[in-house]
């Protein structure tokens, strides 16, 4: 493509957000005039001190020089690799794909500060957090710091394990499979909020005697503003448990699933030892000069809660919804007040299902004082501070970006066409075993799908509304869901999927679906991911192939097997396999070959099927053949991933990999694939394989934690 190397970048669909090329300009490493004088170079050895701070002396490999335009809006991204169970590290490689790897920062590799700093004169500039709501905080803390005028506002993308920030403003619980091509897309959207940030200030109480001194305990809070909430009592306790818990020992808290078992288990053996239950006797709360020790007292609540944002706890709603007979006003993030909560016990339990605390007040200013050590917590970081005089004010508002909720809905089938009043949709329901199995290829996915019934909404309806319709349909004793091929009943965990991408699905998070109407993620028929299905076998009404055949130009037709007719020869089928035949090998196996026959050298079908490089015969073999064809190995040793390996095969590999081959198989010479791609010196199929056998081991150790 040479003829195109003087053609200008259109930096692509996301140009709006990309730092142009032409605003990065190398910075000259500074010369040392010592070095052109031996004599002075020999003087001394001693290190002067400079007048320069750390900060200032600091070489940069690049400087900034932007060129303003309204039409941009230029993307800072920060990935904190080590977020969530370390998601961070794997995404961060998306993001240099779609965007200038200058505008892409590690947070493990120095912090924010120098990164603001360099792009402290962008107009315009937006910052994307890849992180949990530790890491936002440290962003927002770094741009107080450094005063940015204006501040830029920030986005989420949440990798964190309770991401309560994230999904208040509609990022979500958690980051499942959504294109980064589409995040992207709704940072550069979303609209631009303020959010409350409140001070902490804490001195020892002088009234507490020597008798309330705990060893353990602490004269200084873990951070001395907060964006989420402060909390004392039980919820601090537990998340102290964990957080010394993973300092002592951290490979054992590398995913969010065994983070979130380890808190249960933590609160429950407190809950059973009642460590908290005297709370009420050592706290006094002031709340703009009202003291609301009496009712604290009377409550006799175990955790006390200041909270600044409507989430707390992984996405429990603790203010719950006052109505107008009450005295208290729906939760803001931005209206300069903090909710004061009292949690017992059973209010605690409630909250999972929809429960609230105890409403204790609505303040501008808090003076809290305890009398003896408490477990405290910051925005989720905690520690047991000694008796304390705290003073809780308002410090600032930060910019931030929220998720918008579309209001440009297209129509079903053309633009042209208004929205209509009612939508009659076919819903089909995809397992999770063929959404991986497929790898998310939608137009296998369709072919797998298994028909629910049909729902009628309201042509602008969102997916909350079109989710309450779903669930109903199985509850119909004569409308449309009694038709349904399946007799399975739907799971409480199942998520809507888009079907409107070029090529694949995507899941969309459940704390998310009052931002997507029907007709954004559907055209003719809704599609949705049911964890619990048992897959495409147990539909009654198909044969058994679990998912659907690899395209093929031609359409075989079964060989019955009549009176005595024997099922074909294996040598028949290592023989499609060789030649590439794929109709052949689709003919034989239907008239009842054998896809595990091997050769005299112990090779498979896949083996040969990798010799050859034919994708269709392998992705047929995968879906079909037992799943011990994956690691069979033949008389050296290999399995069909060591060959596909060393022939530099990346599609095959991927599709092998994603079928649950092990990556930690050795060959005679001891080697593993990624040995073998790295001997074929394919350096890219090697990092992929390292990166998956990576993930590979931790998968394996999740499952080992479940059990």
């Amino acid at each position: 493509m040479l003829q195109q190397i003087e053609e200008p970048c259109s930096l692509g669909v996301h140009a709006a957000v990309v730092i142009p090329p032409t605003w990065i300009l190398r910075a000259r490493r500074p010369q040392n005039t010592l070095k052109a004088s031996k004599k002075k170079k020999r003087a001394s050895f001693k290190r002067k001190s400079s007048k320069k701070g750390p900060e200032e002396g600091r070489w940069r490999p690049f400087i900034i020089r932007p060129t303003p335009s309204p039409l941009m809006k230029p993307l800072l991204v920060f990935v904190n690799p080590k977020s969530g169970g370390n998601q961070g590290a794997k995404i961060i490689q998306s993001f240099l794909w779609y965007l200038n790897p200058r505008q892409v920062f590690d947070l493990s590799q120095g912090g924010p500060k120098e990164a603001l700093e360099m792009y402290r004169k962008v107009h315009n500039l937006r910052i994307l957090a890849c992180g949990g709501d530790g890491t936002v905080g440290w962003i927002l803390s770094t741009l107080d710091q450094l005063r940015l005028k204006p501040p830029p506002p920030v986005a989420i993308l949440p990798l964190g394990t309770g991401n309560d920030l994230a999904r208040t403003l509609n990022w979500g619980g958690g980051y499942t499979d959504e294109p980064v091509s589409k995040i992207l897309s709704h940072v550069e959207e979303g609209n631009v909020v303020q959010l409350d940030r409140w001070d902490l200030h804490a001195e020892p109480n002088p009234e507490a005697g020597p008798e309330d001194r705990d060893e353990g305990a602490t004269d200084r809070l873990p951070l001395d503003v907060f964006n989420n909430y402060f909390s004392l009592g039980f919820d601090a306790h537990v998340t102290l448990e964990f957080h010394e818990s993973r300092e002592a020992n951290p490979e054992k808290f590398n995913s969010r699933f065994r983070n979130k078992m380890f808190y249960a288990g933590t609160a429950f053996s407190d809950f059973l030892m009642g460590s908290s239950k005297d709370l009420a006797k050592h706290i006094r709360v002031v709340c703009d000069g009202m003291d609301l020790t009496p009712k604290i007292q009377d409550l006799k609540p175990q955790c006390v809660v200041f909270l600044n944002i409507p989430r707390y706890c992984a996405g429990t709603m603790p203010w719950g919804h006052p109505g107008e007979h009450h005295d208290f006003e729906p939760q803001r993030h931005d209206d300069g007040y903090l909710e004061v909560i009292g949690f017992t016990m059973t209010s605690l339990a409630a909250l999972q299902v929809g429960g609230h605390g105890e409403r204790l007040t609505q303040c501008r200013e808090v003076v809290l004082t305890t009398s003896k050590a408490i477990p405290v917590q910051v925005d989720g970081e905690p520690c047991k501070l000694a008796a304390s005089r705290i003073r809780i004010a308002l410090r600032n508002q930060a910019t931030m970006v929220q998720k918008a909720k579309r209001r440009s809905a297209a129509p079903l089938h053309s633009d042209q066409q208004p929205v209509p009043e009612q939508l009659r949709i076919q819903v089909s329901r995809v397992s999770m075993h063929d959404y991986e199995a497929l790898h998310y290829d939608k137009e296998q996915l369709k072919e797998a799908s298994v028909p629910l019934g049909t729902v009628v909404v309201p042509g602008d309806s969102d997916l909350e509304l079109c989710r309450a319709h779903i669930e109903r349909l199985q509850q119909e004793p004569d409308g449309a869901g009694a038709k349904s091929p399946t007799c399975q009943k739907l799971s409480p965990k199942w998520c809507f999927l888009d079907a409107t991408t070029a090529s694949r699905f995507y899941r969309i998070d459940r704390a998310q679906e009052h931002l997507n109407y029907v007709t954004e993620i559907a055209q003719d028929e809704i599609y949705i991911l049911d964890p619990e299905l048992l897959g495409a076998s147990a539909r009654p009404d198909l044969p058994t192939p679990t998912s659907p055949l690899p395209t093929s130009p031609c359409s075989p037709t079964p060989r019955s097997l009549q009176g005595d007719a024997a099922p074909p020869q294996g040598e028949e089928l290592i023989e499609a396999a060789k030649r590439n035949d794929f109709c052949k090998l689709q003919e034989l196996h239907r008239a009842g070959g054998d896809l595990m026959h091997r050769d005299e050298q112990s090779r498979t079908l896949l083996h040969h099927a990798v010799s050859t490089g034919s994708k269709d015969v392998v992705r047929y073999l995968l879906d079909h053949a037992p799943p011990e064809i994956l690691d069979a190995v033949e008389e050296n040793g290999e399995t069909c991933l060591h060959q596909a390996a060393a022939l530099g095969q990346r599609t095959i590999c991927h599709y092998i990999v994603e079928a649950g081959a092990s990556l930690m198989k050795t060959d005679q010479q001891g080697d593993t694939p990624r040995q073998r791609a790295e001997k074929a010196q394919d350096t890219e199929l090697a990092a992929y394989l390292e990166n998956r056998q990576h993930y590979q081991m931790i998968q394996r150790e999740d499952q080992e934690t479940a059990v």
